[in-house]
C-alpha cells in the first residue's frame, strides 16, 4: 500500500552528492514530492529531507542505497503520521487588491502575514500544511496571483533517537 514518506538524508558537504542521492530515485522509478536541504545540528553535517509517496518495501530499498554513498552518513525514514513538518509560501498580489480592503480578511481568515508592500504588488507569507497553503491560493487568486512559490517540506520526526546518538554509535 503506497503512503507517504519522509526520508532524512545525514550527508558530508559534498559536490555531486545531491545528484547521486536523486539518481537512486530516478532508477526506481519513484517521483521527489517534495526536497528541502539545510544544515543540520550537528556543525559539518546536511540534511536532506525527501518526500516521496510509495510503499514501504521500496523506501526500505531506496534508504539502502542511499547509506551506501560514501558521503552519506546515515539516512531514515517515517511515515507521515511519525513526523512534524511545515511548509512556507510567498503569494505576490496587486497592491490595488489590498488597497481596496478586499485581501485583508483573507489573509487574517488564513493566519498568514504581509512580508512586502511596493506600489505594484505585496507579498504574503503563509506558513503550514500543504493544504492550508493550496487553500490561501485558492482564496486569493481572485485577486490575480502574480506570483506564488512554495518551499519543501521541513520535517522533524517524533521518535527520540537524535543524529548525535547514531554518529556516536558510528565512532565505536
Amino acid at each position: 500500500m503506497e503512503k507517504i514518506f519522509n526520508i532524512s538524508v545525514f550527508t558530508e558537504n559534498r559536490i555531486g552528492i545531491l545528484n547521486r542521492i536523486t539518481i537512486i530515485f530516478t532508477r526506481r522509478h519513484l517521483n521527489i514530492e517534495s526536497i528541502t536541504a539545510s544544515e543540520s545540528e550537528v556543525k559539518g553535517v546536511y540534511r536532506y529531507t525527501i518526500v516521496v509517496k510509495t510503499d514501504v518495501e521500496q523506501v526500505k530499498k531506496v534508504v539502502g542505497q542511499i547509506e551506501r554513498q560514501v558521503e552519506v552518513l546515515k539516512a531514515f525514514y517515517h511515515a507521515d503520521e511519525d513526523v512534524v513538518h511545515q511548509e512556507i509560501a510567498l503569494y505576490k498580489i496587486p497592491t490595488q487588491a489590498f488597497l481596496k480592503g478586499e485581501t485583508e480578511s483573507v489573509i487574517r481568515e488564513h493566519n498568514a502575514r504581509i512580508l512586502a508592500v511596493e506600489e505594484a504588488f505585496i507579498i504574503i507569507e503563509k506558513t503550514g500544511q500543504s493544504k492550508e497553503l493550496d487553500q490561501l491560493f485558492e482564496d486569493l487568486d481572485q485577486f490575480d496571483v502574480l506570483e506564488f512559490v512554495r518551499s519543501g517540506r521541513v520535517a522533524i520526526s517524533k521518535p527520540m533517537k537524535t543524529l548525535k546518538t547514531y554518529l556516536h554509535e558510528l565512532e565505536h
